[in-house]
């Protein structure tokens, strides 16, 4: 399985948010990455270059790499209404996604782990497919030999965030997908119209 291993805070800095949670490389260093730093003179962007670093931006946010992206990409083409929130919208039916919103990991490539490693189940069976395709009904729960997992226990201490198409309960330290979210709902800030001119050349 694909996946990128390199730099974070280096990508982070690149584009200038905290794309992958708390960054602390971030904080002390908000600009971009390179020899001369700050120095260094930039260029006027090109409209081209705009809609590849939203591509690379979203890429990076989810986890994904050019050939997943571009399927999901197709795959929200074919469905109706409009391109970009399908895109979106998909992103966030992912497995690791919603694990990643529910507090069960405290990051999205710790949620692609923890369902790479069997720790997490759908419908109390275990899934370890981290692009599976959630759909409104669907209950994501922790394994029950994996409740006491360390990642996980400390990451639902420190659970903050609440959505409304995901609903939790923390006694059987489970949630339900409610719904796919509306583009409102998705807190990401990813110019997805730029994403689907890129793909339209």
């Amino acid at each position: 399985m694909a996946k990128y291993i390199g730099p974070k805070s280096k990508i982070a800095r690149k584009f200038g948010e905290p794309i992958f949670g708390t960054d602390k490389v971030l904080e002390k260093k908000n600009y971009p990455p390179g020899q001369h730093g700050l120095n260094r003179k930039r260029k006027k962007v090109s409209e081209y270059g705009m809609q590849l670093t939203e591509k690379q931006k979203a890429k990076s946010t989810y986890g994904l790499l050019e050939k997943q992206f571009h399927k999901t990409f197709v795959a929200a083409a074919k469905m109706s209404g409009i391109t970009g929130e399908n895109l979106l919208k998909l992103l966030e039916c992912r497995l690791d996604n919603v694990v990643y919103r529910l507090g069960i990991a405290p990051t999205r490539a710790a949620a692609r782990q923890l369902v790479s490693h069997r720790h997490i189940t759908v419908n109390g069976n275990v899934v370890n497919i981290p692009s599976y395709s959630l759909k409104a009904g669907d209950v994501v729960g922790v394994r029950e030999k994996s409740k006491s997992l360390e990642v996980i226990t400390e990451s639902l201490a420190g659970r903050r965030n609440a959505y409304s198409w995901l609903e939790w309960d923390g006694a059987c330290m489970c949630g339900k997908f409610v719904q796919q979210p509306e583009r409102e709902d998705i807190p990401e800030s990813i110019k997805e119209q730029l994403i689907v001119e890129l793909y339209s050349k």
